[in-house]
């Protein structure tokens, strides 16, 4: 898991905003609406790495309806101190 960690919050061009993701919904689950007002990204930015998150098992939702919310997974919070790291350094 930590490989993939690293590879999609920290080494692709993405992952400065999959790391603002990942930590805006650690603060609280939002659904893709709320997230792209809070981090002021554009709703379709927000739902690529959404999806992006949620195919490597980072972020899960709540349900699979409008309004969908947003959380981190287990898998990611039992990783959470590898996440803290790579957080750590992209945001230098």
């Amino acid at each position: 898991m930590e490989a993939v960690l690293w590879q999609t919050l920290a080494g692709t061009r993405g992952g400065p905003n999959r790391v603002r993701i990942l930590s805006a919904l650690d603060d609280r689950p939002r659904n893709a609406n709320r997230l792209a007002d809070d981090l002021d990204l554009a709703y379709n930015t927000i739902r690529h790495h959404l999806d992006v998150l949620e195919d490597n098992d980072i972020v899960t939702s709540a349900d699979e309806s409008y309004g969908t919310v947003y959380l981190p997974s287990e898998r990611a919070r039992r990783h959470w101190e590898t996440i803290e790291d790579i957080i750590s350094q992209v945001e230098q």
